[in-house]
């Protein structure tokens, strides 16, 4: 084994108030990831490239060395969830979300709340696949929590925009409140074919999701209705990149980080998230992490003669910047520490290999999105140690050496 690559997802954050002018990273109490951090290098790095709120996709693309925008998400996320598509057919991610009416197409909430249970999305995905009819075959999945994919089935062009007010060419770049319908980016009349058709079934599938008797009681709960899907990222071609060099194993479970992963042909130790029972979705959260962190370090014991290199995402520090939960995205910092870096520590010194550790991007609690902000970098060299005070924070890392996303790799654990 010559090197471990850890993203924490969206960790980075603002000075908060809560926490006296520091932010998540710098309150939380890590002592093994400072331990690794004293004997490394820190520095920050902007993801795509500077002024760019990059999405998860673009981000993870960037600092695996590819260009942010060479894979369309939609057809990534369908790799990384085992959806077959073929060349031609035309994916988009979707989120199960809230609008008032079809009419003003004005959003309440973009994720139904964070209480849309595994059961629930299933039953609401049955309801569209059996009910909405369109000119064209097509399949609804529903992934994991909010999340969900649609494949049209076809030869679609898919220069065409988001049915998503937040999210446009790759970066986080808006906060509006009214869905804009999709349009062709060009002239081509099989992308005006590819928009009017996302856009029929993005109505139709309000007509009946709108009226399902599980969103009327959730309504009369007080909960968001899952009336709406927002449609992001379109694709219609298998994505492939280019391998990177050595040999590498992906320790990931999101199905974009996996859809990169296996489109880079990494090997994918994965697992299957645990399902949404309750209305609680933190609750599933710190499951998840659970999960995710013993599976990482089993892999990383099991595996460590077979590869060199070994890429672990970590998705649940992202969500408490999305909701303002500061004090959870704390928690889940502090977590990380004591069952994962409790663990790569001392393993990465008695093997003496190269570490990365960084964000794929700023999630602001305050802002509750992602950010342009540079993201902290750790670099542990075990040929080049460091003795400072020095800790895996943003106000550390904007005092050392800032990289750019695309070379971060290379520069890094790969030079």
């Amino acid at each position: 084994m010559k090197g471990v690559f850890v993203v924490l997802d969206g960790v980075a954050d603002d000075s908060l108030q809560i926490f006296k002018g520091q932010s998540p990273l710098e309150h939380a109490q890590t002592p093994f990831l400072d331990r690794l951090a004293r004997a490394s290098r820190i520095d920050s790095c902007t993801v795509v490239k500077e002024g760019v709120a990059p999405e998860s996709s673009g981000a993870i693309l960037s600092l695996l060395g590819y260009d942010s925008q060479s894979v369309a998400r939609g057809p990534l996320e369908a790799l990384g969830a085992g959806i077959r598509a073929s060349r031609g057919d035309l994916v988009l991610r979707t989120n199960f979300s809230t609008i008032e009416d079809i009419t003003s197409l004005r959003l309440l909430d973009r994720r139904a709340g964070r209480t849309l249970s595994t059961r629930d999305a299933k039953t609401l995905a049955h309801a569209i696949n059996s009910h909405v009819k369109l000119p064209h075959p097509f399949t609804f999945y529903p992934t994991v929590q909010h999340r969900g994919i649609v494949v049209f089935k076809g030869g679609f062009s898919d220069n065409i925009s988001n049915v998503d007010p937040h999210y446009g060419s790759g970066s986080v770049s808006g906060t509006g409140e009214v869905v804009p319908l999709s349009h062709s980016l060009d002239d081509d009349s099989e992308s005006k074919v590819a928009a009017n058709l996302v856009n029929m079934f993005v109505r139709r599938s309000f007509e009946i999701l709108d009226v399902h008797p599980l969103n009327i009681a959730r309504a009369k709960k007080g909960l968001f209705s899952a009336n709406f899907l927002l449609c992001r990222d379109p694709g219609s071609e298998i994505p492939r990149l280019p391998k990177l060099k050595g040999s590498w194993m992906s320790l990931t479970y999101m199905p974009l980080e996996v859809g990169i992963s296996r489109a880079a042909k990494m090997d994918v130790h994965t697992f299957a998230y645990p399902p949404l029972h309750g209305i609680d979705v933190y609750e599933n959260l710190y499951s998840g992490l659970a999960q995710a962190v013993k599976e990482a370090t089993r892999a990383l014991s099991s595996h460590a003669n077979h590869y060199d290199y070994f890429f672990v995402h970590f998705k649940e520090t992202d969500v408490p910047g999305h909701d303002n939960k500061p004090l959870d995205k704390v928690k889940m910092i502090e977590f990380i520490d004591q069952r994962f870096f409790a663990f790569l520590t001392p393993f990465v010194e008695k093997w003496g290999v190269r570490v990365v550790v960084t964000a794929d991007h700023t999630t602001s609690c305050r802002l509750k999105t992602h950010t342009a902000a540079p993201v902290p970098v750790l670099f542990y060299n075990p040929s080049s140690l460091q003795t400072h005070n020095g800790r895996f924070t943003e106000s550390c890392a904007s005092q050392g050496k800032l990289y750019r996303g695309p070379s971060l790799l290379d520069k890094t654990l790969l030079s």
